[in-house]
């Protein structure tokens, strides 16, 4: 009980539950928490700590009276600071909104609070969320807590920073190009990219746009699972979300894999790998087989992703971003939005053709396959103090995205993918191995991450800094 902040979300809820803890002691264990790294790690930029006081008191009055809120009862939580909540400072790690307070919380804050979640503050990001490493003008970077000297990656890097060192017991987060898959590998967490749909977004003016999604960030694959039987199911404010309710997420998670049909994918295709990120990955096929698992090392050519992510991301931004000043926006924002008012009729055009064409490709890949593993970052955890990786295994990049196409290639795909546990490189930096399912197949995801999870126990070494 003296590390009561390192226990699961769902281990929480069972003393909740038995009332051997208040929802109140169990917020008060993290503010702590929070007090002790919280300045040295950099994941929390704003905090509410009275108000989350208040909500847990509430909470335990109403147990008092035999009232149990949800699934999440009594659980604190951050939420990314692009993810609006109603009276809490919303930044979206822009000068441009450093005082901005929402009117009115983002779907994934209400579904969370309905079921009980204590809001406890605010995870750091890159300014809206543009790039994997987070850092921006207002807050500065969030630090890895496995070593404070690299990053925490991004652009969820301030909820797998706290995730990793005990702040919260739960986070959410969005990925475009793996901004839930890559900070979780970095500080050996979970994170899930849904299915698009699966969460829904309530987008003004994107509305259409499936490569962002929301999705859950925990210390374990059950407590993700747990996030995601709460913020998934069906809203008439996204027209592609997914006529489902979360309950299939609800409840234990079956670890048997006997006769999973396992694609494995060392290098997707051909993109370069660091060493030592490429020695952790290639132990995780044998986990699966050693589980009864059919694995099969496979030859892809996911290329054709690489125009169709660049030419829709940049049409994004552009038309998300292209009106504000961009004298103010910080650099990736300002070339990102630079690149998407080049981008043509023909160019959306091609890319919407590539894209089609990879999606049938992988429709019958999954006719053979029900997974396929590979890395989810081609590095390990870089210095915080560099803006973004230029060099893997000896392979320039030539720009600040490229490095992490070994994420944003699957985003393209409309596929779930999850980022799990897989070990640590010599230096005793988190390195994950990335689960892909087919689209609207994100149970068997989980239950894949689970299964290697169960296996290898990777995610239950926790960080000595700060303990």
């Amino acid at each position: 009980m003296s590390e009561l902040f390192y226990l699961s979300a769902v281990e929480m809820l069972e003393l909740l539950r038995a009332r051997q803890i208040s929802a109140a002691e169990l917020t008060e264990a993290h503010l702590r928490r929070i007090g002790e790294v919280g300045g040295e790690v950099n994941a929390i930029v704003t905090l509410v700590a009275d108000r989350a006081l208040d909500e847990a008191r509430r909470l335990d009055e109403g147990l008092a009276r035999g009232h149990w809120q949800g699934p999440l009862h009594g659980l604190p939580i951050a939420f990314k600071d692009l993810t609006d909540t109603a009276g809490i400072r919303t930044t979206y790690g822009s000068p441009l909104f450093a005082e901005h307070v929402p009117q009115a919380d983002a779907l994934v804050v209400r579904r969370a609070r309905a079921a009980g979640a204590i809001t406890i503050g605010k995870t750091n990001t890159p300014e809206f969320g543009t790039g994997s490493h987070t850092v921006n003008e207002i807050f500065g970077a969030t630090r890895n807590p496995y070593d404070p000297s690299r990053s925490a990656g991004g652009s969820s890097g301030g909820a797998a920073a706290a995730l990793a060192s005990g702040m919260v017991a739960l986070a959410d987060g969005s990925d475009m190009g793996g901004s839930l898959r890559n900070p979780a590998s970095f500080c050996n967490v979970v994170g899930l990219r849904p299915t698009p749909g699966r969460v829904p977004d309530a987008s003004p003016t994107s509305a259409w746009f499936t490569l962002s999604v929301a999705g859950p960030m925990a210390r374990t694959v059950g407590d993700a699972a747990l996030l995601m039987s709460v913020i998934s199911g069906f809203a008439p404010t996204s027209p592609f979300a997914i006529r489902e309710d979360g309950s299939r997420f609800a409840g234990p998670l079956d670890p048997r894999v006997e006769g999973l049909r396992v694609a494995w994918s060392p290098d997707l295709g051909g993109l370069p790998v660091d060493p030592e990120t490429a020695a952790v990955t290639a132990r995780a096929p044998g986990v699966l087989a050693g589980l009864g698992a059919k694995v099969e090392e496979v030859r892809l050519d996911l290329s054709d992703a690489e125009d169709a992510f660049r030419t829709y991301r940049a049409w994004h931004y552009a038309s998300t971003f292209g009106d504000l000043p961009q004298d103010r926006l910080g650099p990736n924002v300002a070339w990102n939005v630079e690149q998407g008012r080049k981008v043509t009729g023909a160019d959306l055009a091609r890319a919407e053709r590539l894209r089609s064409g990879l999606f049938q490709r992988m429709n019958a890949f999954f006719d053979t396959f029900d997974v396929l593993i590979a890395p989810v970052s081609q590095v390990p955890p870089f210095p915080v103090d560099q803006p973004y990786v230029t060099e893997v295994a000896g392979t320039p990049m030539p720009d600040y995205l490229a490095w992490m196409r070994s994420a944003y290639w699957i985003s393209v795909l409309h596929a779930p993918a999850a980022s799990v546990p897989c070990g640590f490189t010599p230096g005793g930096l988190p390195v994950g191995v990335q689960i892909v399912g087919r689209p609207w197949e994100d149970l068997t995801v989980l239950r894949t991450a689970y299964a290697f999870e169960q296996a290898t126990g990777h995610g239950a070494r926790r960080p000595a800094f700060g303990r």
